[in-house]
């Protein structure tokens, strides 16, 4: 069913994280950057944020070889990582050998680029969503990409300007309530799961070794389902009222956070790839 979006300069794209889900988003992206379709403000969660890099610097099919192609001949998420490394992800080959070396970034395209990017941690300090915008520094980019994608428990803790940082998804996992609070309110919102998804109605659980020096962290991953349903809610209600629109898998979820079968990969990419080109967009007159 095709869909019209009309694109002015409030218009934002707000992109969640969800791991390996992230080859969705991939598929959005690269059909945007098909049609050359930018919006004034973009802010990226986690994996939102690691494919919102290269759609800010319009490398496009960056993000599906960096998730699909290289995961099959590298290999570099698993308990094999977590052993080795002590962090389920190789983030040595993720942010340092891949985009210096093997699909190299383009800082140059990125601080060119006039739209603004924003990406989201969440600070150990406080428990709450720290908000970065970086264009000019290559290794603060890192930093914050790295932090923003710095999953609990399996990931150590991340640093930006010397504050510990980890995953934005714990304290703002959807910030469509960010991009509001700045003005962009014209918001197209892609999700990494499909309508009616809702974390488990608990609290999470934080053992007693993990994050002791942090008291505000510990809570913030307590209450980050509750958040999370909350924010969904918020999402669907401004949705039905036709004041966003949102770009969210149709089909069943047959990838998870640390998904390794490519094929799988490949078809949620091509589906995130196929729902955005129903969207028209439009410029506003």
């Amino acid at each position: 069913m095709r869909r019209e979006f009309t694109i002015n300069n409030r218009s934002s794209l707000i992109l969640e994280g969800g791991g390996m889900r992230g080859v969705f988003t991939c598929g959005v992206l690269d059909n945007l950057m098909d049609r050359g379709i930018r919006f004034a403000y973009t802010i990226g969660v986690s994996a939102g944020a690691c494919n919102g890099l290269s759609y800010m610097s319009e490398q496009r099919g960056r993000g599906k070889f960096s998730n699909i192609d290289l995961l099959e001949k590298y290999h570099y998420i698993g308990l094999k990582q977590l052993i080795t490394k002590r962090n389920i992800m190789d983030f040595d080959l993720l942010f340092h050998t891949f985009p210096e070396q093997i699909i190299p970034y383009d800082y140059e395209r990125y601080a060119r680029c006039r739209e603004r990017f924003e990406m989201v941690t969440t600070s150990c300090l406080t428990g709450k969503a720290c908000y970065y915008e970086e264009k000019h520094d290559p290794k603060r980019i890192i930093d914050i990409v790295k932090a923003s994608s710095s999953l609990p428990f399996v990931c150590p803790i991340a640093y930006v300007d010397g504050t510990p940082m980890l995953d934005g998804g714990i304290a703002d996992s959807i910030p469509l309530g960010r991009a509001h609070s700045l003005g962009y309110t014209n918001s197209l919102v892609v999700l990494t799961r499909n309508r009616g998804y809702r974390k488990p109605d608990k609290e999470g659980i934080v053992p007693p070794l993990f994050y002791g020096k942090y008291p505000a962290l510990r809570e913030a991953i307590r209450s980050r389902n509750r958040l999370y349903n909350e924010q969904i809610s918020l999402v669907e209600a401004e949705e039905q009222a036709g004041r966003i629109m949102v770009i969210r898998p149709e089909k069943p979820i047959a990838v998870d956070r640390m998904e390794r079968n490519t094929q799988k990969l490949l078809d949620l990419y091509n589906e995130g790839y196929a729902l955005a080109a129903e969207i028209d967009f439009h410029p506003a007159k």
